[in-house]
């Protein structure tokens, strides 16, 4: 289909950017001329950017129209507290005991002094190019996606100076609902700030989306005009998965995999208790079992394990590549995704999950009760959801599927996944368009 209509997405992560951010609408676009709509993107020149996977720019067409211009960040003076501090760019915090006076001093100035966010220096000389860039050339709808929320005071500038145009307001996570926002140390003055420029963004937008059903839930709730597109794995990327699978040799490891970014609020600490309680009493499981990280995992919660039998039998291969992890997806038995323990996350879906659905493979979750995640897995038969309390049931379901792995039988089948397709999903949203 030949574009006829023109969308503007102002993002802040885009390749060479790694990560879950930059995924979703690096694959929007993608799809996007298939459903009539040519997009362009408005990016930073030189941002800085807690993960680089250089491979993800083969996935950008050299068609596609990206204007850049130049971002100022605060993070290399925060970074002159610490080595530590170059986390809070992925949203990491040290919490507890962990946190030196550094840190704490660091979280109060980034709450409290950068709101929403450390980018929010990029917003008005971005108004001010794209509202000369807006006039002179035409578009029919825009899109702003966050974190980092700033990005939302941009649409809010332009929304003013363009009410004609549709604004599709993104958020992949929440703004005040996320789990580390009570972290930030917020006085009451900027706990307002944050919570009315929120408000303001959901009454303005012509439509705001949500990655999850429980996140829209809420976001109707504030005002706002939501929708739930969730994020999804690529047909293309699921295919060479599964031609990966159909020709790699039988592995000689039960391999439970964790792939991506892990901080200590989400640290499954029930699951290395377990792991620690089986190594101990069963031998074979001692023999054959293999713990594997692919991404940054907390120097904290690896010092953790180091304390343990576990570390005798922990792969830890580091950041690589999108590619690179998609085949130790493929080469895993089990894949294990963790969320915040508080109810409030209950609508949290990390993006993982859905590359992790396109391998086949069974999921181990940790999340509090009745979550999206839970609801996910049932749906499409693909593993099993815990609380971080369920100790009893997790080492029965460990050993399960220990068992059927030393038996030589295949994992259950996945079912309806195809919804959580790049494409289907782009053309969810080319119909809220």
């Amino acid at each position: 289909m030949k574009p006829t209509k023109k969308i503007l997405i102002i993002t802040y992560y885009w390749p060479p950017a790694g990560g879950p951010g930059v995924q979703r609408w690096l694959k929007f676009v993608k799809y996007l001329p298939d459903f009539g709509w040519k997009p362009t993107v408005f990016i930073p020149e030189n941002p800085s950017y807690p993960i680089v996977d250089e491979t993800l720019e083969k996935e950008v067409s050299e068609d596609l129209d990206i204007i850049k211009t130049k971002i100022w960040e605060p993070y290399q003076l925060a970074e002159i507290f610490g080595k530590d501090n170059k986390k809070f760019k992925a949203g990491q915090f040290d919490v507890g005991k962990n946190q030196s006076w550094k840190s704490k001093l660091s979280i109060w100035v980034r709450g409290n002094f950068f709101i929403p966010d450390a980018r929010v220096f990029w917003v008005k000389p971005s108004v001010e190019y794209l509202k000369k860039y807006l006039k002179e050339n035409q578009f029919d709808a825009f899109v702003t996606t966050g974190p980092p929320h700033s990005m939302h005071l941009i649409g809010l500038g332009l929304k003013k100076e363009f009410p004609h145009l549709k604004w599709i307001a993104d958020f992949r996570d929440p703004w005040t609902e996320i789990s580390y926002y009570k972290h930030l140390k917020l006085t009451k003055s900027a706990d307002q700030k944050h919570r009315d420029l929120e408000r303001k963004v959901f009454e303005t937008a012509d439509i705001t989306l949500a990655t999850s059903f429980s996140d829209a839930e809420n976001f109707r709730k504030k005002g706002a005009n939501a929708f739930c597109i969730t994020n999804g794995f690529d047909e293309n990327t699921n295919l060479k998965i599964r031609e990966f699978e159909n020709s790699k040799i039988e592995k000689s490891k039960f391999t439970l995999s964790y792939i991506g970014v892990l901080e200590q609020l989400r640290n499954p600490e029930i699951l290395w208790k377990v792991l620690n309680e089986l190594i101990s009493e069963n031998e074979d499981f001692k023999n054959d079992f293999q713990l594997k990280f692919v991404g940054r995992i907390d120097d904290k919660i690896l010092n953790e394990i180091e304390q343990t039998a576990l570390k005798n039998l922990v792969n830890n291969l580091g950041y690589l590549s999108h590619s690179e992890a998609n085949v130790e997806m493929a080469n895993s038995d089990l894949l294990l995704i963790t969320n915040f323990p508080d109810d409030s996350s209950k609508g949290i879906i990390p993006g993982k999950i859905f590359e992790y659905l396109a391998t086949g493979k069974q999921i181990v979750s940790f999340g509090p009760k009745e979550s999206d995640v839970e609801k996910i897995l049932e749906e499409t038969s693909a593993g099993k959801h815990f609380s971080y309390d369920d100790e009893s049931e997790l080492k029965v379901f460990l050993l399960q599927k220990f068992e059927e792995w030393k038996s030589g039988i295949s994992n259950s089948q996945t079912r309806n996944i195809e919804q959580f397709s790049r494409k289907n999903l782009t053309k969810k949203l080319t119909e809220l368009l």
